[in-house]
């Protein structure tokens, strides 16, 4: 959930820094110097600091660039294949990818599930796929499902990411069970709100145990009860339209959609807000949200929120990087639209732009000064990782993220 630079994206920030110091656990609590963006391999895509989004957007746009029949350029693959610990395990960012990693390398379910998902795509990758998949099993919560970091308190955000995961590897979620038993559905079910509550999913239980929806953990939810991975494949129309008490996970996605369709009907947008800011369009959560409903088959439902994407997207992804690039990339392949005439704008240009040149691109690779028409001129982005990080490390008290997407973002 990329968000756009504003005195938000600062305030986010600012609230990380504070709270990494008072909360986070052993492996991130020493910071330290950013590193110099003129430093970074060449590899990367977007020119900010990785620190906390690094394998993140990375992994989004090698996978989103693979939806668009891109091969991306091998020292792109190169650079996130390099990030991957001796365990299997992925850091948000390793700026001596060459030394090992120990205890205090900030090592996480998210970047390594969604690394995961872009290398199985790819192909060619199955030992580091393997070597991850194995240790996101070993992360497992008792209850079933995953947080930000081994250890850390179930999420729906984070339990999703995984799911679609071993999804993308050819998994079924129900056969990875806990010492206790448990399965991932297991844990998203018990991370749905009651049908008088509307049927959302929340992020993670208030410290009191009540539930609170959250339209970011709920697009996730939709995935991950689906058992789909990023890419998603749009689902057969949908009869539920109102929420059912869930017999199982598939079911509570089913109300997860229903209620993201129930939010959208007014605005076509979802709304953000940050303690001290102005409500604000959700531009990343809103994309999130128009996958989850197409992957749930309510693509009525979906209409409305995806002219607002084609028409309010691009902008947005131009001032926040690649990953709003890729997401909206993603967001295009699940309702069947052409990414490179997304309301006018080439989004896999955008995407392109902003990285390595990829190999080869099927429908007509597209040309140098077009990808810099549709580029942010100084690729300044501020990535989900940031505002997502501020949801979990209050929230939490363990990890970086509330995940996805609020992700305008992602996030």
């Amino acid at each position: 959930m990329t968000v756009r630079r504003s005195a938000l994206a600062l305030t986010a920030l600012t609230a990380l820094t504070a709270a990494s110091a008072a909360f986070a656990p052993a492996a991130v609590a020493e910071d330290s110097p950013a590193p110099s963006v003129k430093k970074l391999a060449s590899g990367l895509y977007g020119d900010s600091d990785p620190t906390y989004d690094g394998v993140y957007r990375q992994s989004l746009a090698l996978l989103a660039q693979h939806t668009a029949g891109v091969e991306p350029a091998a020292k792109a693959v190169d650079w996130l294949t390099g990030q991957q610990c001796a365990d299997g395990s992925f850091a948000p960012f390793r700026a001596d990818a060459s030394a090992d990693c120990d205890a205090k390398t900030p090592v996480d379910t998210n970047q390594t599930a969604t690394a995961v998902q872009a290398l199985a795509a790819l192909g060619g990758h199955d030992e580091a796929v393997g070597k991850a998949v194995d240790w996101l099993k070993s992360a497992q919560n008792d209850d079933g499902g995953w947080g930000y970091v081994p250890g850390g308190d179930t999420d729906t955000n984070s339990t999703s990411l995984v799911i679609g995961a071993l999804a993308a590897t050819g998994t079924k979620a129900d056969a990875v069970t806990s010492k206790k038993e448990k399965t991932p559905e297991d844990a998203l079910l018990g991370l749905s709100l009651k049908c008088a509550d509307g049927g959302a999913f929340a992020f993670q239980p208030e410290k009191n145990g009540d539930l609170t929806a959250n339209e970011d953990a709920t697009a996730a939810g939709v995935l991950g009860g689906l058992g789909s991975s990023l890419v998603v494949k749009e689902g057969e129309s949908a009869a539920q339209t109102a929420c059912e008490k869930p017999a199982d996970a598939r079911a509570a996605a089913a109300n997860g959609a229903a209620h993201l369709a129930d939010v959208l009907k007014k605005d076509g947008h979802l709304t953000s807000a940050m303690p001290g800011a102005e409500d604000q369009p959700d531009t990343g959560n809103t994309a999130d949200a128009v996958t989850a409903l197409y992957a749930a088959g309510l693509t009525d439902a979906a209409k409305k929120p995806l002219a607002w994407l084609e028409k309010n997207g691009p902008a947005w992804a131009k001032q926040s990087g690649p990953s709003a690039w890729a997401q909206l990339v993603l967001t295009a392949h699940a309702t069947g639209t052409d990414p490179r005439a997304f309301g006018g704008t080439d989004l896999v240009a955008g995407l392109n732009a902003t990285g390595p040149a990829p190999k080869s691109a099927e429908n007509a690779p597209m040309a140098e000064d077009s990808a810099k028409q549709v580029a942010d001129e100084d690729g300044s982005q501020i990535s989900v990782w940031w505002i997502v990080g501020v949801g979990v490390l209050v929230g939490a008290g363990i990890g970086l993220m509330i995940s996805l997407r609020n992700k305008s973002g992602r996030k």
